[in-house]
């Protein structure tokens, strides 16, 4: 009987955990207008989101969804802020200096 390799050994551990060897996904989302490219967007748990802001004025992104709360900061054109999302659910986020912009992010285990 043949015995399994070291490299088998590790896959087989890595599978068992739930290890898939995908790498986080960048997702760019841009800010002209006074809203976001997007209204809705699905994403991977461990994805990172990019907010680029395409307007002549400053844009504030933020989230107080419990467990998925951030706030990048006044940012102004031609800059791009990110957020990772660690957390799988609904994540609700908004322009705190132009409260029309409103984008949920579905983040999916």
């Amino acid at each position: 009987m043949k015995r399994p390799t070291a490299a088998a050994l590790l896959v087989a551990a890595g599978l068992a955990a739930g290890v898939t060897g995908a790498k986080p996904t960048e997702h760019e989302v841009t800010q002209k207008d006074r809203a976001f490219s997007v209204t809705r967007l699905t994403v991977t748990k461990g994805d990172q989101v990019s907010f680029k802001n395409l307007d002549p004025f400053f844009h504030n992104i933020f989230s107080v969804t419990k467990g998925s709360e951030f706030d990048l900061g006044a940012f102004p054109e031609g800059e791009s802020k990110s957020v990772k999302l660690d957390k799988s659910g609904t994540v609700q986020v908004e322009c705190a200096l132009h409260p029309e912009m409103k984008l949920e992010i579905e983040v999916k285990d």
